[in-house]
């Protein structure tokens, strides 16, 4: 292969892990403070609940067209991205799914990107070996391998706090987490802030803008910002960690609503509402055609199950 297309090519990939993916709804105009994530934003049930409703408006009335709100920070080593989601689902589901190193698994391969994720539950910490590739079909040789340690921060009946890290990602890039908080709310459903982050080095950054603009120009995130007269989507490294941030958040809502099904229809079900949810937001995450994803997750979970 040309060295060029090579080296595209893992640039390429590196941003389906960090997601780097193309007109539907207008979304808010905000411009978020360009900072480093903070550790958490919230230190427990009561904090997260006045997160709910200090939220109130913007869950209730938005052009998510369904309850949610996102937001993302860029810092000089790192980037995040939260959803804060109201989920139609009580919260003893939430809680006995992400609970569950195994059903994180069941979750995760729903994303474009993710090739394979296998819990080893019997380790201490619960680890979760996650392989993530191209949009396309690949082998696992050809796709990067994560570790993620699985910790269950917090459990009880009106608190969850589950956590995912992996020190070391691929081509620089560093402290990748993925951070679930719940709490219950009236009528059977449930308040979640989902956080994404990751850094990065010097070198990883430099590789990902020179992808972002070039082959991978054009991607944008869900943020409105006004640069002068006109406002617009945000692009760059915010674009990337608010699209990967919306594909997980679409994954639990897919995985929640199969719930409800019976166990050999499930996958499916969670297949189809994950596809027909993000094409909702065509412009930021579209990438493939519905019969090729669903081709190629059935034959990714198999690989997944067999393994």
């Amino acid at each position: 292969m040309n060295p060029f297309r090579r080296r595209l090519g893992r640039l390429a990939l590196l941003c389906g892990l960090v997601v780097c993916a193309a007109p539907f709804a207008t979304f808010p105009v905000a411009v978020q403070a360009q900072q480093a994530p903070a550790a958490s934003a919230e230190s427990g049930a009561p904090a997260l609940l006045e997160k709910h409703a200090a939220l109130a408006g913007q869950l209730a009335q938005n052009a998510y067209r369904r309850p949610l709100f996102l937001e993302s920070t860029d810092g000089t080593n790192a980037v995040s991205g939260s959803a804060y989601a109201v989920l139609n689902s009580p919260f003893a589901t939430v809680s006995e799914a992400f609970k569950s190193p195994n059903r994180w698994c069941e979750m995760l391969i729903l994303h474009l990107n993710t090739k394979y994720c296998r819990a080893s539950v019997n380790e201490s910490p619960s680890t979760l070996n996650v392989h993530i590739g191209k949009k396309t079909e690949q082998e696992l040789a050809d796709a990067f391998a994560l570790q993620f340690r699985y910790q269950l921060a917090a459990s009880s009946a009106d608190y969850l706090v589950a956590n995912l890290r992996s020190d070391k990602g691929p081509l620089g890039t560093n402290n990748y987490r993925i951070e679930l908080q719940a709490v219950p709310l009236p009528g059977g459903k449930t308040f979640m802030h989902l956080r994404y982050s990751y850094g990065y080095s010097i070198a990883s950054r430099l590789a990902m803008q020179g992808y972002l603009a070039t082959a991978g120009s054009g991607k944008v995130g869900f943020t409105r910002v006004q640069r002068g007269s006109t406002a617009g989507y945000v692009d760059g490294m915010r674009g990337t960690v608010e699209r990967n941030t919306m594909r997980y958040y679409l994954a639990i809502e897919a995985y929640l609503a199969s719930l409800d099904k019976p166990p050999a229809r499930q996958l499916e079900a969670r297949l189809q509402h994950w596809f027909d949810a993000t094409e909702q937001y065509a412009r930021q995450l579209h990438e493939v055609d519905k019969e090729s994803y669903l081709a190629m997750k059935r034959a990714e979970y198999q690989r997944q199950q067999a393994s």
